[in-house]
């Protein structure tokens, strides 16, 4: 049984070694894309000027890498006044890469766009927020919730998804595929236009692929993350022992 899994190799490969172990099964890690963050050029086309915010809200690493990158291109200094609005603990702690930490204000969620969103008090509300995003990202969630508290944003895209080669991969020698993203549909596409899914197996991990999977045509095999499959691993485990 060969899977392949549309990410780099974990940190921790215990996982999927019970994988191995279990069921025979043979692995092979390849990211179908990377994150790369837009040039100072490609962001100008947004018409943003980054000196009009006193907020910027944050839900990935790579965003916050690529806002310091614009500011320092684009020779804006980043006022010590700037309110960071994170998305989780790590992503804040994040902001230490850039920033000295303890000077500055910095909130974070636990994850969720409603936790980001409560975290905009009565204080916060006269604040202009920026929200970074990545190119075709979802932000719906989040927007929603700010167009209700009356809040002043902006949406702004700082990275964007660049497709891999993806050429040296047979992909007909692989059983079952874990797609985790819609750049890695993108992606597939872009590399091989004639593709047939055939007997190929797909396990989409996160909402967000499935309907790039749905609309390009392909079936999917199993849906994760459940209660049961709360991680790309575990859902694997859980496709292959309904197998048997």
């Amino acid at each position: 049984m060969k899977i392949l899994i549309s990410q780099h190799v974990p940190s921790n490969l215990a996982p999927y070694e019970i994988l191995q172990s279990r069921f025979g099964a043979e692995l092979a890690f390849h990211p179908f894309f990377l994150i790369e963050p837009l040039s100072a050029k490609e962001f100008r086309a947004e018409h943003i000027n980054l000196p009009d915010y006193t907020a910027i809200i944050f839900s990935s690493r790579h965003a916050i890498d690529a806002y310091f990158k614009l500011c320092e291109e684009m020779r804006f200094k980043v006022p010590e006044t700037m309110k960071y609005f994170c998305s989780t603990d790590a992503v804040a702690m994040y902001l230490q890469k850039h920033i000295v930490y303890r000077k500055r204000k910095i909130f974070y969620g636990t994850g969720t766009p409603a936790s980001v969103a409560a975290l905009i008090t009565a204080k916060h509300k006269g604040e202009k927020f920026l929200v970074a995003t990545s190119d075709g990202a979802n932000t719906a969630p989040l927007t929603s919730l700010l167009d209700t508290a009356g809040l002043d944003y902006t949406v702004g895209v700082l990275v964007k998804a660049v497709s891999q080669d993806l050429h040296a991969l047979d992909l007909k020698s692989y059983d079952i595929a874990v797609l985790c993203n819609p750049a890695d549909v993108a992606s597939l596409r872009e590399n091989f236009p004639d593709f047939k899914q055939g007997g190929l197996k797909i396990i989409s991990f996160g909402k967000a692929v499935v309907r790039s999977l749905e609309e390009a045509g392909f079936e999917i095999a199993f849906k994760a993350p459940t209660p049961e499959a709360t991680s790309i691993s575990k859902a694997v485990e859980v496709y292959l022992q309904s197998l048997k």
